[in-house]
């Protein structure tokens, strides 16, 4: 019995190799358009599908692979008797292993300038019903779709002489539904977000999301409840280097640490506890940046998550091992940080890839249903701040002014930092007044021992009442950041110039709930 491999594939990346290691191996390889030409092109013997069908491909190469002989030889079950009969009738050969990928169409509809015509002929029929059609017929067929899995598959063949274990065609095939499950979610958003005139919107009629196990987690946000991380293919990607597994919570905080610290080009250090910064600065140094961090409120840093924007280095590492937390997350540590830390096999180390902010979508799962947002990314810079009180901030507190604004956007509403040379000094966050949110960040300040005297404010909205300005001008602070847009600002402009504050209006709110 001839055994026949499927070589149908748009990313080509690879298949010239596996198309050789498949021939060593004794099998026929069955191919399609580019495919089949490619592997001619490199002096690999392949039988064009139309050749093998009798069947041309027609209708502009839509219709090739539609075919008994196809499909036929995937789903056919060879210790059937009544299969076999009707495959010597009809003159079926069983196909063994298909290597198929899908027309680009992700990628197509990617690229803005992409029309719908294009996006439509990206569409491909025949890959999915021959993906689907291996998949499941995986007690015999091994279905590849993905170059990454070429090496497992020469792996299988040389384990088992030409053949592959029912457990890696398992594997594949589980791979092979998500693959087709994801494509067809993908061509439903784009047509479902399609407007008059085929103009997109934000969001789809229906929304599909496909997000993969990356680990099961020790336990949910409390302990009697079980959880599990899972990410999307846009999802930043990190390791863990060292320590215990996560939980939930931690990952959680984690994600805020570090989204904290990707706002600063300077040596950054941010440290978090539960899900909202207790402390924040940056310096001339890691080190500098985590001890002016951590002064901010060291009871609240106990047990903390730590990040850093920078790779940590063997100073820092050292300081930080002084103090008890339970993650630290930053872009590279230097082997002598890595030394140092080691000694704290508990303390879990990770990695992110990068230090770049994630764009795509925020979602929410509520007892009534989901709510799905743009990520809030949006940072402000010195062309956004507007000077609205007589008096202007100086240069320094400019700079203080920004920071904390940086800052709050990651404090829960009301959110308030307090902040004096690059360092927050007071924050209060999660409260349901915002003046209360004030007087929990000046008491966090006094009682860390900070001087109020000449510090900044950043408030994540406006303030609906004078109670809040007057609360920090009697702390001693001068200079206050808010995005306005309240029917009362003009009220609060003049409290803040009778109270001799300086103020700065951003134009963007920042609440986090």
């Amino acid at each position: 019995m001839t055994h026949y491999a499927l070589l149908s594939v748009s990313d080509k990346t690879g298949i010239i190799d596996i198309a050789r290691i498949l021939i060593k191996y004794g099998y026929s390889l069955l191919s399609t358009g580019g495919t089949y030409h490619l592997l001619n092109k490199a002096g690999i013997q392949a039988i064009d599908v139309s050749d093998y069908t009798g069947t041309p491909e027609m209708l502009d190469g839509r219709v090739k692979t539609l075919h008994p002989k196809i499909h036929g030889g995937l789903l056919a079950q060879i210790q059937n008797d009544d299969h076999l009969s009707i495959m010597a009738t009809h003159q079926i050969e069983p196909i063994d292993i298909a290597i198929i990928n899908l027309y680009p169409f992700i990628q197509t509809i990617s690229k803005e300038q992409a029309t719908f015509n294009e996006a439509i002929e990206n569409i491909d029929i025949g890959g999915p019903a021959l993906i689907r059609a291996s998949a499941k017929n995986h007690s015999r067929v091994t279905i590849i779709v993905d170059p990454q899995d070429y090496k497992d598959l020469s792996k299988e063949l040389d384990t088992w002489q030409g053949q592959t274990s029912h457990d890696f065609r398992f594997r594949m095939a589980k791979k092979a539904f998500s693959h087709t499950a994801a494509y067809d979610g993908a061509i439903s958003n784009y047509l479902t977000s399609l407007g008059p005139n085929n103009q997109r919107t934000p969001f789809p009629e229906t929304l599909n999301i496909q997000i993969e196990l990356e680990q099961t987690l020790r336990y949910g946000e409390n302990p009697h409840q079980i959880a599990a991380y899972y990410r999307d293919k846009q999802t930043l990607k990190w390791r863990q280097i060292q320590g215990k597994p996560l939980s939930f919570n931690n990952i959680s905080d984690a994600d805020t640490a570090w989204k904290s610290a990707s706002h600063f080009s300077e040596a950054a250090c941010i440290i978090v506890k539960h899900a909202t910064p207790c402390g924040a600065a940056y310096s001339t140094s890691l080190a500098k940046a985590y001890q002016k961090a951590y002064s901010c409120d060291p009871s609240s840093a106990f047990g903390g998550i730590i990040a850093f924007n920078q790779e940590l280095d063997q100073k820092t590492a050292q300081l930080v091992s002084n103090q008890f937390a339970e993650i630290i997350i930053a872009p590279g540590y230097s082997p002598e940080a890595l030394s140092i830390l080691a000694l704290k096999n508990s303390l879990r180390l990770i990695q992110p890839e990068k230090t770049q902010l994630q764009e795509g979508m925020d979602m929410r799962r509520l007892n009534l249903g989901w709510l799905i947002q743009t990520y809030d990314n949006k940072m402000s810079t010195m062309a956004d701040l507007s000077v609205v009180t007589q008096l202007a901030p100086a240069e320094n507190q400019m700079l203080d002014l920004l920071f904390a604004w940086n800052i709050v956007q990651e404090v829960k509403s009301n959110a308030i930092v307090i902040a004096h040379d690059h360092q927050t000094i007071g924050i209060g966050g999660g409260q349901v007044s915002r003046v209360d949110s004030v007087q929990v960040a000046i008491s966090k300040a006094r009682q860390n021992g900070f001087s109020l005297s000449g510090a900044v404010l950043a408030s994540d909205a406006f303030f609906p009442f004078e109670d809040g300005l007057e609360a920090a001008a009697a702390a001693g602070i001068r200079s206050i950041i808010q995005p306005g847009g309240s029917v009362r600002d003009q009220t609060i402009i003049s409290t803040a110039n009778t109270l001799g504050l300086t103020m700065i209006f951003t134009g963007t709110r920042h609440f986090r709930h």
